[in-house]
């Protein structure tokens, strides 16, 4: 899944302005004509360790569980598991 993700991002880059430039022309059969993956829209955050796409934190680029586990272990500065 994270392959496919990059391989996502590459082509969003790889078309955007081409995507840009028919939208102000308002050519939309040529943009139907585009492949799917080119739309932003079909981008999703992703952990960036675990490929994980729920409970992303966009703060840390990470999901929640591993940002758990890295607080814990000290791996992340200036977090520190809270405790009274």
């Amino acid at each position: 899944m994270k392959a496919r993700q990059a391989k996502r991002e590459r082509m969003v880059a790889k078309y955007a302005a081409k995507r840009a430039a028919l939208k102000a022309a308002g050519d939309y059969d040529a943009l139907q004509a585009l492949p799917r993956n080119a739309s932003p829209v079909r981008l999703h955050n992703r952990c960036k360790i675990s490929g994980r796409p729920k409970g992303y934190m966009r703060q840390f680029g990470i999901s929640r569980i591993n940002f758990r586990e890295m607080a814990s272990a000290g791996l992340i500065p200036g977090v520190r598991k809270a405790s009274w």
